[in-house]
């Protein structure tokens, strides 16, 4: 069976090399893990250079790139902490396999996934997957092993960006660099690679990093300008005056009671000296520049990266009200789907396929990998709808409420709450009936054969048809946007039943008001 294994691109794959290292880190060689440039003073020339050369693929050109988009992280704090905010809450959200059909064969196959992305360690394998968010791409290495005549990956490593290149020709391959510095296509089915770019156009371009790059250059010059002015004016100016007669000894130690005063906040002088303190209350309004700087280019580092600010700084007084909260959470909630959605595709294609190939063979269609945040849902109108709905004939799994309601089935042991018990009313004819001792007369009979012709069976069928039908086939087709679309499907219930049993039960009653009375 390995001789016939073919990955997606048609290419053989060769199992007994499966379980060799194919990209680990070497001393010497083409793949050691320290740095090749250090990054000092950077300069808006050099920042250009390293953006422009990275623009060429196949070659090793984006490496200085990549240094810099690791040097940003480090050196950064706000770009560090809104990225791991992105590349974190996809991680966390959890990954769930669904069969590719209901068949025993499809349902094994899920089955044998599912158990691997039980793991504690896949959320750290993610997060280094989605380093993809601020370089463009990333990779891992799969640690294959054999045990038990069944293969399974031990372990996602990550490896380092720069130890891959796209090809020349596309700029949309990732290629590999050998032992002999040449670029070679990676193995099949021994790495895990995804891109994510922040726009179109070739993958290098896309990471986060290049859009942020010149925002932390110029952040870097204003921090170093802020510090030299705070050096400079930080502190009041200390004026020591001394008297006319004073020696060289005297203002020497005045003058070193001044230098240090700052630092020390004690000092002793002669009694005919004295020291000033000048502040200049217009200086800390020069300072604000610097400030506004910092907080501008912040928050569009923040737009770049989550789409959105009011997360990440609090701004004016009275911007963070809760209105304005939920838009920018839409805008954030779609950066995510999109994030998750890629990577569901990633680990799909690059470990999930291989997996179940090498496992069982191939199949006509593999497991889905979905990364999706389950929707919160409104309690109050789920209680509601069901309170209305679930009388009138709409069926509704109890599994599927307690997910929507975040509650467990109890135990057969557990005690649980009961709603009360509620008897059900006698038949309309025999409410009648008992109201009378005696026997009704032929009009009284007449009226309570209508009565009892509304409580038919049979009607209360059709009413389920027309009416409950058309939300029992959206509750099929997908439960989780069944409460969203019940004003789409209002139009579509048919009343009609309804309509003719009320009318058939106001025509009675009015016929028994206007009975007579028995003497």
């Amino acid at each position: 069976m390995a001789s016939t294994i073919v990955d997606y691109l048609g290419r053989p794959i060769d199992t007994k090399a499966l379980r060799k290292e194919r990209a680990g880190p070497t001393l010497t060689g083409v793949r050691t893990i320290w740095p090749r440039h250090e990054f000092g003073d950077i300069t808006p020339q050099s920042v250009a250079a390293m953006l422009r050369e990275a623009e060429t693929p196949g070659y090793g050109a984006a490496e200085q790139y990549l240094e810099l988009a690791e040097a940003m992280e480090e050196r950064d704090l706000h770009y560090l902490g809104v990225l791991q905010t992105r590349k974190r809450q996809v991680a966390q959200i959890g990954v769930t396999i669904e069969p590719a059909s209901d068949s025993a064969e499809d349902v094994r196959d899920a089955d044998l996934v599912r158990e691997y992305f039980a793991r504690s360690a896949i959320e750290d394998e993610l997060f280094d997957l989605l380093d993809a968010v601020g370089k463009g791409y990333s990779v891992l290495e799969i640690d294959w092993e054999m045990s038990e005549r069944q293969w399974m990956p031990r372990r996602l490593i990550r490896r380092m960006p720069h130890w891959f290149d796209f090809d020349a020709r596309t700029g949309t391959r990732l290629m590999q660099r050998d032992e002999n510095y040449q670029w070679v296509e990676l193995a099949p089915y021994k790495f895990v690679t995804l891109t994510l770019q922040a726009k179109s156009g070739l993958p290098i371009r896309g990471g986060l990093a290049r859009a942020a790059a010149f925002s932390y250059l110029f952040k870097y010059f204003t921090l170093h300008d802020w510090v030299r002015f705070v050096e400079a004016y930080g502190q009041p100016i200390r004026l020591g005056k001394f008297g006319k007669g004073a020696t060289k000894e005297d203002k020497a130690i005045l003058y070193k009671a001044v230098v240090n005063v700052a630092a020390d906040a004690a000092a002793i002088v002669p009694e005919d000296m004295d020291i000033s303190f000048i502040d200049d209350t217009t200086v800390r309004g020069r300072s604000e520049i610097y400030r506004d700087l910092v907080k501008y280019l912040d928050s569009q580092v923040s737009i770049a990266v989550l789409g959105q600010t009011l997360t990440t700084d609090s701004g004016d007084s009275g911007s963070g009200s809760y209105a304005l909260g939920q838009v920018h959470n839409l805008v954030r909630q779609d950066i995510e789907t999109s994030d998750a959605r890629q990577l569901a595709e990633a680990l799909r294609r690059d470990l999930v396929v291989p997996f179940i190939t090498l496992n069982h063979g191939h199949r006509p269609a593999y497991p889905k990998v979905v990364i999706k945040r389950a929707a919160a849902a409104d309690i109050t109108l789920l209680a509601n709808s069901l309170k209305e709905l679930v009388p009138l004939g709409l069926r509704v799994k109890a599994d599927q409420v307690r997910t929507l309601l975040h509650l467990d089935a109890p135990d057969d042991d557990d005690e649980v709450l009961l709603a009360p018990a509620l008897s059900a009313p006698p038949p309309a004819s025999a409410r009648l009936a008992t109201a009378r001792a005696e026997d009704p007369d032929p009009m009284e009979q007449a009226l309570m054969a209508a009565l009892d012709a509304v409580d038919d069976p049979a009607h209360a069928d059709a009413l389920t048809e027309d009416m409950v039908q058309p939300i029992l086939d959206a509750a099929e087709q997908d439960p989780q946007e069944l409460l969203g679309r019940l004003a789409e499907l209002y139009p579509a219930l048919d009343g009609d039943v309804l309509q003719d049993r009320l009318a058939q039960v106001l025509f009675v009653a009015d016929l028994w008001g206007r009975a007579p009375a028995d003497a």
